[in-house]
């Protein structure tokens, strides 16, 4: 995925796309470009390039920080996803490695199977090169210095190979360096060395013998994925089909027992189970819900799925009849034995979340809903909701006071004050005439950049307390002579109790 850092980037930027951006991160001497746009390389930046040496090219850069963790994160996922076409997928830097033994023929051919791959990348927004090769290192070598996609059967892997940089053997900097003053700057060029006079001369970790083997399929280079545990999961198969509606419901009360003990015996709480009913003619019907937490109490669960199945929002209707079911916990947690209190009376966590997933079951995750706070420091944008059985999210709160009814949309006010920039002294807000006793602010809030227009004005905000003892939350937009707009706005957006 060689644009896999841009891509992510373009898909929530807020500037045009033919802008030339570069996403930095930090190096040793400075900033590191690590990805471009195309435009930005149009005028000649290069992902590794120094940053003020791309400037010096094209001052009109416009440098981003990237963001290389968030981009591992979406590889693991994007490594998840690519199981549909490989049981074994490996994460290897910015590509993932897919052993597809026996699996080109399932698409008609390894092309076919390339198309696949290509097609279903480009549906999420992603480009891809991909190889296909009889070792690891051969695809890995292939599809990051070949300029499109390759098949390479075994009887044409050398040839497919040699006109390559020896950078695609993958060795470190300085073996690359010696070979290329030595006049070997191709792989076919080190094929055509005798091996014992490479041994000799290359030796330690990164032996190029050893690189130049496992390219060639000369030494197994076996793929390491990362073994998955599979979901907890109970089956039954049936004697005879079951045609009567009332199958589903039965055959809860016999793979509930089989899943929780499965869930106790690997510490773990379901938060989504899915049953499915496996109909005689090969369709298959489900039913799935969600907890609000952990769950792995037997009656709880087998009361949501029944809810579900009640309310008419699942399809398992036995048509021909079911031959089977599997209940799976598609999403679970870890969930430790534990005791409320001792002395006190129990917090009642258990029982505010079951009684969110009952009304969940019952009115919906859209109906259901809680408070969120939001990554923003604008007030406006600080809070949402989301479906109350969502997982919260670990979000610091603004150190600050905040009131605690904030209008929906601040609300224009007329201000007096002393000075332009002073202390405001009496605002009128809905015809009425508050002077103000007390005075606390400002409390400045700039813009967010990425968000918003370059025309945005920042805001100062005051807690003020009028005559009467009412006490609200004002701002003024903008600065005289900040560029953005005229003379600044006086909004009030929130009371305080």
């Amino acid at each position: 995925m060689p644009h896999l850092a841009i891509e992510r980037w373009a898909k929530t930027a807020d500037c045009a796309p033919d802008a030339p951006v570069v996403l930095t991160v930090e190096g040793t001497h400075g900033l590191i470009i690590h990805a471009v746009t195309r435009a930005a390389a149009e005028r000649g930046a290069r992902p590794g390039a120094r940053l003020t040496d791309a400037r010096a090219i094209d001052p009109a850069l416009v440098a981003l920080p990237a963001d290389p963790e968030g981009d591992a994160v979406i590889i693991e996922r994007l490594a998840k996803w690519a199981e549909r076409w490989s049981p074994l997928v490996e994460v290897d830097g910015d590509a993932l490695r897919l052993d597809v033994t026996g699996v080109a023929h399932l698409f008609g051919d390894e092309r076919g199977l390339v198309r696949d791959i290509r097609g279903c990348f480009a549906r999420v927004g992603l480009t891809v090169r991909v190889a296909i090769a009889p070792t690891a290192l051969a695809a890995w070598a292939l599809s990051h210095f070949s300029r499109g996609d390759a098949e390479t059967q075994s009887d044409e892997l050398e040839e497919a190979l040699t006109p390559l940089h020896v950078s695609a053997l993958r060795l470190d900097p300085d073996t690359v360096r010696t070979l290329e003053r030595l006049g070997l700057k191709t792989v076919g060029a080190l094929i055509g060395v005798p091996r014992l006079a490479l041994a000799r001369r290359f030796r330690g970790a990164e032996d190029v013998v050893d690189a130049l083997d496992r390219a060639l399929a000369r030494k197994p280079e076996p793929l390491t994925a990362t073994p998955t545990d599979a979901p907890p999961r109970a089956l039954i198969k049936l004697e005879e089909p079951a045609t009567h509606p009332e199958a589903p419901s039965q055959a809860l009360e016999r793979l509930i027992p089989e899943l929780v003990r499965q869930l106790q015996e690997r510490r773990l709480g379901a938060r989504r189970l899915s049953l499915a009913g496996y109909r005689v003619d090969g369709s298959v019907g489900t039913a799935s819900v969600a907890t609000a937490i952990p769950s792995r109490e037997p009656k709880h669960l087998q009361r949501l799925l029944a809810g579900v199945m009640e309310s008419g929002a699942a399809t398992l209707n036995p048509e021909f009849g079911f031959d089977a079911f599997a209940l799976t916990a598609d999403w679970a947690e870890e969930l430790d034995a534990a005791q409320d209190s001792l002395v006190e009376e129990p917090s009642g966590t258990r029982e505010l979340a079951r009684l969110v997933d009952r009304l969940t079951v019952k009115l919906g995750s859209r109906r259901v809903r809680r408070p969120q706070p939001q990554e923003s420091h604008l007030p406006e944008r600080a809070s949402g909701w989301v479906p109350a059985i969502a997982k919260p999210e670990a979000i610091a709160l603004p150190s600050k006071q905040r009131p605690q009814r904030l209008l929906d949309r601040p609300e224009a006010i007329d201000v007096i004050y002393a000075t332009p920039e002073g202390m405001p002294r009496r605002f009128v807000w809905r015809r009425a005439v508050h002077d103000i006793a007390r005075v606390e602010g400002p409390e400045r809030i700039a813009p967010e950049w990425w968000r918003q227009p370059s025309s945005a004005r920042l805001r100062d905000y005051y807690r003020v307390e009028d005559a009467s003892g009412r006490r609200y939350w004002i701002y003024r937009e903008g600065l005289i002579g900040d560029g953005r707009g005229g003379a600044p706005n006086w909004f009030i957006h929130g009371l305080f109790g």
